[in-house]
């Protein structure tokens, strides 16, 4: 029997990482902009915070979100299968309730969700009246 922490063939090489029961939350698409409405915040938005993910940049494709943190860096690709137990336990039976996707800069002491909410709460700036 070989533990599960071992290095197999086909599960640890460099571009296949293979993480084990990651719960996923919400699949997006690029040209939804509304993919973080929620029923609990009804303000359209799209997954990319204000002035985007640190190190990473704005997201322009599919995304996915998941429970918990995923190895490696930001851009490196990450392969999903389905899981091959059935899972049985509370944890991993409960609905998923989503009621809020923070949207705010994530570079200091962001605030805002939208430019829109931004700009209502800043009104007319100098720098834009002339």
């Amino acid at each position: 029997r070989v533990s599960t922490t071992v290095a197999r063939a086909g599960q640890n090489g460099y571009f296949h990482r293979t993480e084990l029961n990651k719960k996923v939350y919400r699949i997006g698409k690029k040209e939804d902009t509304a993919s973080c409405k929620t029923p609990s915040d009804l303000t359209e938005k799209g997954i990319t915070p204000m002035g985007g993910f640190p190190h990473y940049g704005e997201v322009n494709e599919d995304w996915i979100m998941l429970k918990g943190a995923i190895v490696g860096v930001k851009k490196r690709p990450l392969i999903m299968r389905k899981s091959m137990m059935n899972h049985s336990s509370r944890k991993h039976l409960e609905a998923i309730d989503i009621k809020f996707i923070d949207t705010s800069s994530k570079l200091g002491h962001g605030r805002f969700q939208t430019a829109e909410e931004k700009a209502a709460f800043l009104g007319p700036l100098a720098s834009k009246q002339s």
